[in-house]
C-alpha cells in the first residue's frame, strides 16, 4: 500500500541528492541538521531512513523518505522529518554534543597507575 506524502520527486537530479543525505544519517548518528525553513533540528538517528515511493495529493507517484529523529536527552521526543525538507546533515563527535559542552565539571582526572613494591 502506498502512503500519501506533501512531496514527491521524479527528478533524478533530486533523488539523487536525497541519496547522498541519507547516506550522511547514519544508524544511532548524532546529527545537526538544517531545514528549508532555516530552522534546526539536533537529535540521534533511530534508523538510517530509506527511499520509498509515495503518492503526493495529486495521485502522482515519486519518491521520498521519512527521517526519525530522536531527542539527545532521552525525554522520549521524536521528530519525523521529510527528507527533502533537510538543506544540510552535519555529524556531530560526542564532544560536541550539548551535555558534553555545559559541563561544569570539567574532564577527568588523570589516573596513575598504583605503585608497587
Amino acid at each position: 500500500m502506498t502512503q500519501l506524502a506533501d512531496r514527491v520527486h521524479t527528478d533524478p537530479a533530486e533523488i539523487r541528492r536525497l541519496s547522498l543525505l541519507i547516506e550522511r544519517l547514519p544508524d544511532e548518528g548524532l546529527v545537526d541538521i538544517v531545514l528549508v525553513d532555516g530552522s534546526r533540528q539536533v537529535g540521534v538517528v533511530a534508523t538510517r531512513p530509506s527511499l520509498q515511493t509515495f503518492l503526493d495529493a495529486d495521485g502522482n507517484e515519486g519518491a521520498n523518505a521519512v527521517l526519525r529523529l530522536e531527542d539527545l536527552h532521552g525525554e522520549g521526543h521524536v521528530a519525523y522529518l521529510w527528507l527533502d525538507e533537510i538543506v544540510k546533515v552535519r555529524s556531530l563527535q560526542s564532544d560536541e554534543r550539548e551535555f558534553a559542552r555545559s559541563s561544569s565539571r570539567g574532564p577527568p582526572p588523570k589516573r596513575t597507575p598504583p605503585k608497587r613494591e
